[in-house]
């Protein structure tokens, strides 16, 4: 061989050699990572949606009935004078008001001593009539006279009554405006307010469309807004309205809740889910997940590393969850993350 034509020819072999080191030169679809869940049948149900301010289901304003010096009493549970917050009983003594005058007016004493008395005299009375000692009309007045005491006892005692300043039921006690011990106070001032919180109540405003599907009894989930710390908690419709308002074509009811541990208080704004479907045990998915692609509901399973879409069916739904009546069965693998660019047969990894 010609020794001028040996460098050319190592040089060309070694240009080969470096295009082939480059790699092979073929066509590789990249996978798009998935994550995957296999799919499992649970309990679901389809909900109506409702926002609303809780309420108690009792609440009473308490006030000075009759002018006197304020006295503010000792809670019997605590050892101190009453505050906001403290539970009470029906018929507790919250406040009571000194007014000697008033009292010598009432003068229950005398009265208490004139109804003992006259209802002596009408026994007597009777007595003395059933052996014919006297006429009817002697023991008719015995008998008008010893009513007449038993009502002005009653009255004097009713009227005292209004010293005092007790708790119409069981609840909390919720205000308590301050005033000095002693001070003297006008009737109809305001004393405080009272609460029974243990069940709460709604009024709602629904959709005239699902007007037929609302009814006394129906079970309700209620849950806070805000950020505190409760439980959802369970209550039912109470009324609804056969009915829809002219204006705003929408329909009242309202919810009675459950609040037997008061971590739900009067005010709140609470979601209301109205319960008017239910299944023990179906096919559910995360709403999340399907996609609506040319008016159907697409999800996607991957089988073999490739991602294949399905058509579902639906049935039940609510705000995070939907029941699958076909497309899709028990134990697929369904992919719950990366499938936003996914197309049929698209190739998929899974991750952990």
């Amino acid at each position: 061989m010609n020794a001028r034509l040996i460098p050319h020819l190592l040089l060309a072999t070694a240009l080969v050699v470096g295009c082939e080191d480059d790699g092979p030169n073929i066509d590789v679809e990249s996978s798009i990572p998935v994550r995957v869940e296999p799919v499992g049948r649970r309990p679901i149900a389809e909900y109506i949606n409702a926002t609303g301010t809780l309420r108690a289901a009792a609440e009473a304003g308490l006030a000075c009935l009759q002018t006197g010096s304020y006295q503010l009493q000792t809670n019997p549970r605590t050892g101190v004078p009453f505050v906001m917050g403290d539970a009470v009983e029906e018929g507790e003594l919250i406040v009571r008001f000194a007014n000697p005058e008033f009292e010598n007016q009432v003068s229950i004493d005398s009265k208490r001593l004139q109804n003992t008395v006259s209802q002596r005299e009408y026994d007597k009375q009777k007595a003395l009539f059933q052996k014919g000692g006297i006429t009817l009309r002697e023991l008719t007045d015995a008998e008008r006279i010893a009513i007449d005491a038993r009502y002005g006892f009653d009255n004097a005692r009713l009227q005292l009554a209004r010293l005092e300043v007790r708790v119409p039921f069981d609840g909390v006690l919720v205000d308590l405006p301050r005033f000095n011990h002693g001070q003297w106070l006008e009737t109809g001032t305001a004393l405080g307010q009272v609460m029974d919180y243990a069940e709460l109540y709604a009024e709602i405003s629904l959709p005239g469309v699902e007007i037929d599907r609302v009814h006394p009894g129906q079970e309700v989930l209620v849950t806070h807004y805000g950020s505190a710390a409760v439980d959802t908690l369970t209550g039912e419709v109470g009324q609804v309205s056969p009915v829809l308002d002219r204006d705003s074509r929408m329909f009242k009811a309202t919810l009675v809740i459950a609040n037997n541990s008061l971590r739900m208080r009067p005010g709140m704004f609470a979601k209301m889910d109205l319960v008017v479907a239910s299944k023990d045990s179906a096919l559910v998915i995360s709403k999340d997940v399907v996609i609506d692609r040319d008016h159907a509901k697409i999800a996607f399973v991957v089988e073999k590393g490739i991602a294949l879409e399905r058509t579902l069916e639906i049935g039940l739904s609510n705000r995070l969850e939907i029941e699958v009546l076909s497309g899709l069965e028990a134990e697929e693998r369904l992919v719950v993350e990366g499938f936003e660019t996914l197309r049929n047969r698209s190739k998929v990894r899974t991750g952990k």
